[in-house]
């Protein structure tokens, strides 16, 4: 039986009493989590940085984001402790928010949820510390190697980005990688020569 560290299991269960209760039983808690650029800059509604990180738009999207951080975070929470990895969350989440801000703050139509980018931050920190293995993606399922699963992931992030089209916000998935690398290289500098020497170099 897997055992889940504390950190990982408040998570968890946050975003899933949240989003279904959201999702099914009161609407309108969903929007009040909401984060919107605009309303923070004239509303200072400041709390939506952090709440629309534990709300999600429909099922498969809980589901996906729920699944992505079972498999790296229970784990990654052993590895790193449970304060440094709540920290790593916590930053991964406000982290992923700066992009969406600094891009939308003038548009009163604009808003984001989710846990992505914080999950983006938990999946590159597991990267680091577990470079051999092998990642995929559930439209692709053929393993990747972790190090360039992880650049071709940047590039489309920032790629997609920049074309400000469809509903997936790439801005947080990019800032919360790159959050989660900064994050190690801060706490634990030596995880990237161990990283490099794991990977023959």
């Amino acid at each position: 039986m897997i055992e889940i560290g504390p950190a990982a299991a408040f998570i968890l269960v946050v975003n899933l009493a949240l989003s279904i209760a959201g999702l099914w039983f009161a609407p309108s808690l969903i929007q009040r989590c909401l984060f919107r650029p605009y309303a923070l800059k004239h509303e200072g509604r400041y709390y939506t940085v952090i709440t629309s990180g534990f709300v999600h738009a429909d099922l498969p999207h809980l589901a996906f984001n729920m699944l992505t951080f079972w498999f790296f975070g229970v784990g990654l929470e052993y590895r790193m402790g449970t304060t440094r990895f709540a920290l790593l969350y916590l930053v991964g989440l406000l982290a992923s928010q700066l992009g969406s801000w600094f891009k939308h703050r003038d548009d009163p139509d604009y808003a984001t949820l989710g846990a992505s980018g914080a999950i983006s931050a938990v999946l590159f920190a597991s990267i680091v510390y577990q470079p051999t293995q092998k990642l995929a993606l559930l439209l692709f399922p053929v393993p990747i190697p972790a190090p360039l699963f992880a650049i071709g992931y940047l590039v489309y992030s920032w790629w997609s980005a920049r074309q400000n089209r469809g509903r997936i916000n790439h801005d947080a998935h990019f800032g919360g990688a790159l959050a989660g690398l900064a994050f190690v290289a801060l706490v634990d500098p030596q995880a990237y020569p161990r990283a490099l020497a794991l990977l023959g170099y």
